[in-house]
């Protein structure tokens, strides 16, 4: 029952084949399993008995809430949740409890989900790999598959067993591990620049970033309030569509949401392609292109022309400039977020008394990381009075370059974008860390964070597995509010390509050999 999609899992409870409860229990078993790959920050197990127990009253009754009554899901941990520490993985946060459910969040509980827990992320969302958290980073479950630990045993003879754990990608990693566990059916993610996309193609996952507007904000911890959008990450794609017409829709705490009310989102089932036209980024063949992946897009944009769809090579001139823009916008908008932890209302504070401006200055250096700290101090440089038009502002009017474009592309008759999602597959921890976070940040959000400050919907899809037996994930970008199109696309594509997920025996047999090596299972990666 695990391994199967949300869809039919409902189909199963309304069915009688499972009771919620039943469901509820072996997914919290498998999380106490799983407990090595640091998916969850916290797992809420009494509350997701209670809900899964009222879910069960209701099937009885015959009254179910629709298809997510009963379904295990998880919620990153920037999300607030009412009676539930939300910590944003950092010491700054480390005992808040929010007195309120983000919008998102409370979409799902009163659609009669059963929130499981929360996941772990790279502190405050800062990260590409879910590896920068206070609370340590995040295994990939593709690192217990039995075919990559076969491959790495024939290529890495003598290497340490702590050398085989993968990234989970970031900065949503936890929520992209607990559903590619199968401890859940969906997980919410936040994406600001990929980090909903990214852990999905390193996961084997569907990682869908909607419009910006589309769903609300309200509740979710803020990174960069311009490009923030909250993230699904289920298994396939008509479970993303599910939990998004949930999600979508007009909300009065946030103004950014679309006005207009919005339909459900059904997809349809795409048979003919032949009035597609795919658009293919020339400038997104980057050196630093692994050639699998390389291959793959080659093959993937053949799939479409094969099939019937007009495949074109276009251009998206400004992408030279996305990377150092995005970084400019995003450290900026983190300097001014980040002000609010001054250690007065909430979250940490330290014990210094000498002087009020002594006590903030202590207080944030206790409570954020490294990388906190250093974005901070950058967004600060370009909003100094003498920087600001040099930096903040000229970036402002580059991502209106790069925003146009994309409405350029779409104008000319391009339906939607065929891209990478990530450089390769996912790379082991210790090889990861070996670059400092900016840079794998720009290595990791490359294919990713433009979309954001246009922004536009993108989907990543598992595509196939690499040499070594690991997912390797493609993007589809289309244009804004054509959602629904754009997974309809991804559907048929999932349909063409039929990725073959990790079996639930494969990491039962990975968890097995783990908890009989204490060393690997105590392994806490830090650097």
């Amino acid at each position: 029952m695990l391994g199967r999609t949300l869809r039919e899992v409902s189909v199963a409870l309304k069915q009688g084949q499972i009771t919620p409860t039943e469901l509820c229990r072996k997914c919290l078993s498998l999380i106490q399993k799983t407990k090595f790959l640091n998916a969850y920050i916290t797992v809420s197990e009494e509350l997701a008995l209670k809900q899964a127990e009222e879910a069960e009253e209701r099937y009885k009754k015959g009254q179910s809430l629709g298809d997510l009554d009963g379904i295990p899901v998880a919620v990153k941990d920037n999300f607030s949740t009412s009676g539930i520490e939300t910590t944003c993985a950092s010491n700054m946060l480390k005992g808040y409890i929010p007195p309120f459910n983000a919008t998102v969040v409370q979409k799902l509980l009163d659609q009669g989900a059963l929130l499981m827990g929360k996941t772990n992320l790279d502190e405050f969302a800062m990260g590409s790999g879910s590896t920068d958290g206070v609370f340590g980073p995040v295994k990939n479950p593709w690192s217990y598959s039995k075919q990559y630990r076969e491959k790495r045993r024939q290529k890495a003879q003598g290497e340490s067993e702590a050398a085989d754990c993968l990234i989970a990608g970031g900065s949503s990693g936890g929520s992209a591990a607990a559903v590619s566990a199968f401890t859940c059916f969906a997980a919410l993610g936040s994406d600001t620049g990929g980090s909903t996309r990214n852990p999905a193609a390193h996961c084997g996952l569907v990682g869908f970033k909607p419009s910006y507007g589309l769903v609300s904000r309200h509740g979710l911890i803020p990174l960069v309030n311009s490009m923030d959008v909250p993230g699904i990450l289920t298994r396939c794609v008509d479970d993303t569509a599910i939990v998004l017409g949930v999600l979508a829709g007009h909300d009065p705490k946030d103004s950014t949401t679309v006005q207009d009310p919005v339909k459900p989102f059904m997809l349809p089932s795409l048979t003919d392609v032949n009035k597609l036209c795919i658009g293919i980024p020339k400038e997104y063949l980057v050196p630093e292109l692994s050639s699998e992946v390389r291959s793959l897009w080659s093959k993937a944009a053949g799939l479409f022309e094969s099939a019937g769809a007009k495949v074109i090579e276009v251009s998206l001139p400004h992408t030279s400039y996305s990377i150092v823009c995005y970084h400019v916008l995003c450290t900026s908008e983190v300097a001014s977020n980040m002000a609010r932890f001054d250690g007065l209302e909430y979250g940490h504070r330290c014990d210094i008394n000498v002087s009020t401006e002594a006590m903030y200055a202590a207080t944030r250096r206790e409570g954020f990381n490294d990388v906190v700290r250093g974005r901070i101090l950058s967004g600060n440089f370009f909003l100094l009075k003498e920087n600001y038009e040099n930096y903040f502002v000229k970036a402002q009017k580059v991502r209106r370059l790069i925003a146009n474009d994309f409405v350029n592309i779409f104008n000319s008759g391009v339906d939607i974008l065929l891209t990478p999602t990530t450089l390769s597959e996912a790379v082991p921890y210790l090889e990861f860390i070996k670059e400092d976070n900016r840079t794998r940040s720009a290595q990791g959000d490359i294919f990713t964070q433009a979309v954001n400050m246009a922004g536009l919907p993108a989907v990543s899809m598992p595509a196939a597995l690499s040499h070594q037996g690991l997912p390797i994930g493609l993007q589809f970008i289309g244009r804004a509010f054509c959602d629904q199109k754009l997974l309809t696309v991804a559907k048929w594509f999932e349909k063409q390509v039929q990725f073959p997920v990790i079996q639930l025996p494969e990491l039962m047999d990975g968890c097995s050999s783990v908890f009989e090596n204490e060393k690997l299972a105590s392994v806490s990666l830090k650097h």
